[in-house]
């Protein structure tokens, strides 16, 4: 529910069972839950919470851009500290302190805090050394980030997560002097699919609502309910003194401040009340029932939370095959030197981190049938959905030992920018078939995709979707490495073709299916 404890890194026994010598590793695609956080409002200042918390130190040592000169092509940096100012008596202005006086490195509501920070740098030195230093999947040293997708929501805990690990992956040891900027990717807040977007899709969201509530009619009345109120009932607010689902503050606001409370110091700290086993368990699976139910049950719901984002990934799987530039290259600037990026001479994506949520998380395993059994996702948990190829012969071999240099010099014998586009005379014929549904597929599309496999892991467990089990859907003697048809198949059915129109449709249909939809099936 809290702070993630990783199991230790995999050993030689594991490396050689899960990555077998006859599969080669073609693409990585990280989702990542944000690291710990402050509460995203302020609550329980009656059981002697406060409400601002000293943990944000980056606030000493924030940077903007600003306009040095009336040259628009003139740019410098300003670096600042940040201090929060609220409301005093009769409304003056007074500075925001901590809980012991402290003026500095106050966190705003939902921030990244130092541990925050800490535990996903450190995720990104645990994905280093699995793929850099067990696998040598990606390379030691880079004069670029052209093989690298790097994605971020809008919220800025997110982002900076991302950031995060990025430089826990390749630390400024491991990049050449002369490292460009990265580019990462950001859409505005209408068109966000990393997350499941309530906010901006109507239909979504009264799906939501209504599994929330069938949530609530189940739980407020029962045993457990009864147990939580025994406990904790006496510092909810004085106009209620009552836990539900859908009380004030929801009982997924108090999971949010029990959990955000864990993770850092004792300055900071409910009653222990708040921590009882038993109490956090029954949170816990009441939380995961309200928010990602929905996602095992109806296929809409898969469509509308998360379907948008899963048509994502298995795009770029399907644009790594193709090597057609639409698994990230082509967003993050390909090898097009006229953006001031990719030097490298990159035809295809090897690494894709991309910062998100909790809800992404449990709603991406959910609608491929995976989380069941499966509690809250800690902070800084991680999904790493991992393609591989047969190998067939030795020229099919990518040497990711390769140096930055030797692929800068590779680079002069790749096709140019515009043929990674259009594609060049040996594959311009090759379709793009990202978001073409597999029934619909021609046998030659079909050929295109075999002998690729699809292995998902999630904090480091290996997961399991039941369509992949049956035989013929999974590598052999494997039942985790579904074949990228299966798995394309099972994501195709809930992959919406116009995701914003459909979030405006069916707003006077049921919200609950007339018959059942399990997730994780063609």
């Amino acid at each position: 529910m809290t702070t993630l404890n990783p199991r230790g890194p995999y050993s030689p026994e594991e490396i050689e069972r899960l990555y077998p010598s006859n599969l080669q590793l073609q693409l990585v695609q990280v989702l990542l839950r944000h690291g710990e956080r402050s509460p995203v409002s302020p609550r329980f200042r009656n059981a002697g919470l406060p409400a601002h918390w000293p943990y944000c130190s980056s606030a000493r040592r924030l940077t903007s851009v600003v306009m040095s000169t009336t040259d628009w092509s003139q740019w410098d940096e300003i670096k600042y500290r940040r201090r929060l100012e609220t409301f005093g008596p009769d409304d003056a202005p007074v500075i925001t302190t901590g809980p012991k006086g402290e003026i500095d490195a106050i966190c705003q509501p939902g921030e990244l805090t130092n541990k925050g920070r800490e535990t996903t740098l450190t995720l990104g030195k645990r994905l280093r050394h699995l793929y850099v230093d067990q696998l040598k999947f990606m390379p030691h040293l880079i004069a670029d980030a052209d093989m690298i997708y790097l994605r971020a929501t809008p919220i800025p805990r997110a982002l900076e997560s991302v950031q995060q690990v990025f430089w826990g992956f390749y630390p400024p040891s491991t990049r050449t002097a002369d490292f460009p900027a990265p580019t990462i990717l950001m859409r505005s807040p209408a068109d966000e699919t990393l997350y499941p977007n309530e906010g901006n899709c109507r239909r979504f969201a009264q799906l939501s609502r209504a599994f929330a509530q069938r949530t609530a009619d189940r739980w407020n009345d029962t045993d457990d309910m009864a147990y939580l109120n025994k406990l904790i009932s006496k510092w909810m607010p004085e106009n209620s003194k009552r836990v539900a689902v859908d009380s004030h503050p929801r009982l997924s606001g108090v999971m949010d401040t029990i959990n955000s409370t864990l993770a850092h110091g004792p300055e900071t700290r409910l009653p222990k009340e708040f921590y009882d086993t038993k109490l956090r368990a029954i949170v816990d699976k009441i939380g995961v029932e309200e928010w990602f139910s929905g996602y095992t049950e109806m296929k809409e719901y898969r469509e509308l939370g998360i379907g948008a984002l899963m048509g994502d990934v298995v795009g770029r799987m399907t644009g790594n095959v193709e090597i057609n530039g639409k698994d990230g290259l082509l967003e993050i600037g390909g090898n097009d030197k006229s953006l001031g990026v990719g030097r490298g001479g990159e035809k295809n994506i090897r690494l894709s981190l991309s910062g998100s949520h909790d809800t992404t998380l449990a709603g991406v395993l959910s609608s491929l049938g995976a989380f069941e059994g499966e509690g809250w996702p800690p902070y800084t948990s991680h999904i790493a959905f991992e393609l591989f190829k047969r190998k067939n012969t030795q020229s099919d071999s990518f040497s990711a030992e390769k140096s930055a240099e030797a692929r800068g010099a590779e680079s002069s014998k790749s096709p140019g920018w515009l043929a990674s586009i259009f594609g060049s005379k040996s594959n311009s014929s090759t379709p793009d078939i990202a978001r073409k549904p597999m029934d619909q597929l021609t046998r030659q599309e079909k050929d295109s995709l075999r002998d690729h496999f699809v292995r998902i892991r999630y904090n480091d467990k290996i997961m399991q979707v039941p369509g992949c089990k049956a035989p013929g859907k999974h590598f052999e003697g494997d039942p985790s490495l579904c074949t990228l048809e299966a798995f394309k198949s099972i994501v195709d059915k809930y992959t919406p073709k116009r995701w914003k129109e459909a979030c405006a449709s069916n707003l006077d249909q049921p919200t609950f299916p007339s018959k059942p939809e399990p997730a994780g099936y063609e």
